[in-house]
């Protein structure tokens, strides 16, 4: 197999510095050169988590994040990104309902996570972003899914989810499903608060934690 080592340091170089052309550009040959799909989303959601290093560090803005999500959605959408995606799906290994919630209308994080799960084989019933703790309850009743996602960029969302956990309770649901909760600024303590069963700051570990729950199932 060929070694993309060299390949990724550049492409993270180009991702961690905005630079879209160059960066498409490369990420396609390397797909076209026999890259490993989920290997590439990997590479792309490090050069995502430098560049939240740099708005943290205030050497970066709002525009930044969202044009570093634009650039990862363009490379998910080339075309063997999408046709291994296609080819993904056909071998089902679980189902997941995921949505941002109420009160916070950011997707890229969720979308990024949702293209993961896909890659992994997994069915994902995305319900968009300021999804009411109501709307989580009739989907999980709905479609019955393996494991709810919940995703939140503002430190607010912490309340929130605990409100959906608890909402899945009160409707005898939250033992039929597992929760995995997800933003940037959960902390071990928040994620104890909202009672999930497992939380990420990183959409990539966040999905292989998706794909263990059902390995083990199985």
């Amino acid at each position: 197999m060929e070694d993309f080592s060299k390949t990724s340091e550049a492409l993270l170089r180009f991702v961690e510095q905005l630079d879209e052309e160059n960066a498409i550009k490369l990420a396609n040959e390397a797909l076209l050169e026999g890259i490993n799909p989920i290997y590439l989303l990997d590479v792309m959601n490090e050069g995502m988590r430098r560049v939240g290093k740099l708005y943290d560090s205030k050497d970066y803005y709002i525009a930044d994040l969202i044009m570093a999500g634009l650039i990862f959605r363009q490379v998910l959408e080339l075309e063997k990104m999408t046709e291994f995606f296609h080819r993904t799906c056909d071998k089902k290994v679980g189902k997941v309902v995921i949505g941002t919630v109420s009160g916070d209308i950011h997707d890229i994080g969720k979308d990024i996570f949702r293209h993961m799960l896909e890659a992994y084989g997994f069915v994902v019933i995305d319900l968009g972003v300021d999804v009411s703790r109501e709307v989580f309850v009739k989907n999980v009743e709905k479609h019955k899914p393996d494991i709810l996602a919940l995703s939140g960029v503002l430190t607010s969302t912490v309340k929130e989810m605990r409100e959906v956990v608890n909402s899945l309770k009160e409707s005898g649901l939250r033992d039929k499903v597992k929760i995995i909760i997800g933003a940037n600024h959960l902390t071990l303590d928040s994620f104890k608060y909202i009672g999930a069963d497992s939380y990420a700051t990183d959409a990539s570990e966040g999905a292989k934690v998706c794909r263990e729950w059902i390995d083990g199932k199985e």
